[in-house]
């Protein structure tokens, strides 16, 4: 079968950067103080491939 691709608008991706920006901005002042989630966090997270964007399992687009 033929791969889907999935077009991204740029005003998406500029929105995924500043998300993961201001969480980590918020995880530097406010340290998740639940080592198990924090764990969670760290884990490896699966990734696939779609046309020039990926995009991580949870959703999230990577750059």
């Amino acid at each position: 079968m033929g791969e889907v691709i999935r077009f991204v608008p740029k005003s998406e991706r500029e929105r995924a950067r500043l998300i993961r920006e201001a969480r980590a901005i918020y995880d530097s002042i406010f340290p998740p103080a639940d080592p198990i989630r924090e764990q969670r966090e760290r884990a490896p997270v699966s990734h696939t491939a779609s046309g020039a964007n990926a995009h991580r399992s949870d959703g999230v687009l990577l750059p």
